[in-house]
């Protein structure tokens, strides 16, 4: 009798134990994030022009990837499921922690929105100044004696109480001063002005002296127009040339999508050059469930280097080009590498 229950409260406990297992692979997250199709976004919603909205009938919208923490239930599941990819923590941030990931994200969206602008406002003839705020602190070595103290995602304004008009010139001042100098540091933090000062490093790259930050040119748009992009938590480049397409829309006061709902992704730069970007294959079907007419491609090149460190890499254009044909939409994939050809294709558009 004693064996009969005995054997009872072992099954149950299987069974208890059984059901922990499952639902531990449901929902207890692992160190990996899935990608896959995220939202397409009208950019009527996020961006105005004077304190106007954009009335015209169709979109320009920016395509995103979804991104979130894996379970092992998940990461299973994004093997079958398509447009679905799992990756490292590491893959993700570059081995930057989440707060510094997230700062840089930040960081990428506000260049994107001010290369846009720029571009905009160059393409429709208005006036404008590109301010220098200082310089925008991307990474902190460890070995630097500014480490927790200026953080990423900081701005420095200040070496010793002297101010600069670029990030190069700033450097050039840290170089002439020598190893193991004291520098006061004037940097903001969370819109909070601070200051620092400790021991200049030897620089492993060329021997010279330096704060040991990795930096960046933070810079502002000045100009009449009132350009308000209001991206809410969206982070990161790609969505450069389509912001730049819906801004001029409105400078302009064209109808250049004569109606159509027109998706797209690539980074824009100074010189109004499109560049490439990772996951396009997931905007692409997300772009598409959203009965877009119409997506931009950033037309990359690439170089043999590319090709070796990666044999069989395809140009984003490619990529998306086999995306669609996977999802066997008839929504039209358009190379561009610049602006110009964006619109030179609305343009001609029928």
């Amino acid at each position: 009798m004693r064996i009969v229950k005995n054997n009872k409260l072992v099954k149950r406990l299987a069974l208890i134990f059984l059901a922990l297992v499952v639902v531990a692979c449901v929902i207890v997250p692992i160190p990996y994030y899935i990608e896959e199709p995220g939202e397409t976004i009208d950019l009527k919603e996020l961006i105005t022009v004077n304190d106007k909205k954009d009335e015209d009938k169709g979109s320009f919208s920016l395509t995103s990837v979804g991104i979130r923490r894996a379970t092992v239930f998940t990461a299973i599941k994004s093997k079958i499921e398509p447009f679905h990819e799992i990756i490292s923590a590491d893959e993700l941030t570059g081995g930057a922690s989440d707060d510094e990931y997230m700062q840089i994200q930040k960081f990428n969206m506000e260049t994107s929105q001010n290369f846009a602008i720029e571009q905009a406002l160059k393409l429709a003839n208005k006036p404008y100044e590109m301010k220098y705020k200082g310089v925008y602190v991307l990474g902190v070595e460890k070995n630097s004696n500014f480490s927790g103290k200026i953080s990423v995602g900081d701005t420095v304004t200040k070496a010793d109480g002297k101010t600069f008009t670029s990030s190069e010139d700033f450097m050039k001042y840290v170089k002439s001063q020598k190893v193991g100098q004291k520098m006061k540091v004037t940097y903001t933090h969370d819109g909070e002005t601070k200051e620092a000062t400790e021991k200049l490093i030897k620089l492993p790259t060329d021997k010279k002296p330096g704060i040991g930050i990795t930096l960046t040119d933070h810079t502002e748009i000045d100009s009449q127009e009132k350009v308000k992009v209001d991206a809410g938590d969206i982070g990161g480049p790609s969505a450069g040339l389509m912001f730049t397409l819906e801004i001029y829309e409105q400078l302009v006061d064209k109808d250049l999508r004569q109606g159509k709902k027109i998706a797209g992704t690539g980074t824009i730069n100074s010189e109004g050059e499109v560049g490439r970007i990772g996951g396009i294959d997931k905007k692409v079907a997300s772009a598409a469930a959203s009965n877009n007419k119409v997506f931009f491609a950033p037309d990359d090149e690439i170089i043999k280097e590319m090709k070796k460190a990666q044999p069989g890499i395809k140009s984003n254009y490619e990529e998306a080009k086999a995306a669609a044909k996977e999802l066997k939409t008839d929504m039209k994939i358009v190379p561009v590498k610049t602006v110009q050809d964006a619109l030179d294709y609305l343009e001609k558009m029928k």
